[in-house]
């Protein structure tokens, strides 16, 4: 599956939130005491939240959420990888 049809899948409306979820990840990253691995589950919780609070509870809204978290990690994770590989070269 291309990232660019579950991009499609996203609900304009939520571009902020991801952008919000993008900005909390950075900021909780740089926060020590908080382990890597809890990060990916902040910002799903956090993107689920804000999903329902933007569109009202439905069964959509929770998967809107889950893309909305799911897409800004893997947004970050494929930029830090294309930063290390230009690096690397």
């Amino acid at each position: 599956m291309d990232w660019s049809t579950v991009f499609s899948l996203i609900d304009p409306k939520l571009f902020i939130v991801l952008a919000a979820c993008w900005v909390l990840g950075i900021a909780i990253k740089r926060i020590p005491r908080i382990p890597d691995w809890t990060i990916i589950f902040v910002i799903t919780i956090f993107a689920i939240l804000m999903t329902c609070w933007l569109l009202g509870w439905s069964p959509e809204s929770l998967i809107q959420g889950i893309l909305v978290g799911a897409f800004s990690v893997y947004g970050n994770e494929a930029l830090k990888q294309a930063k290390k590989g230009t690096t690397q070269s």
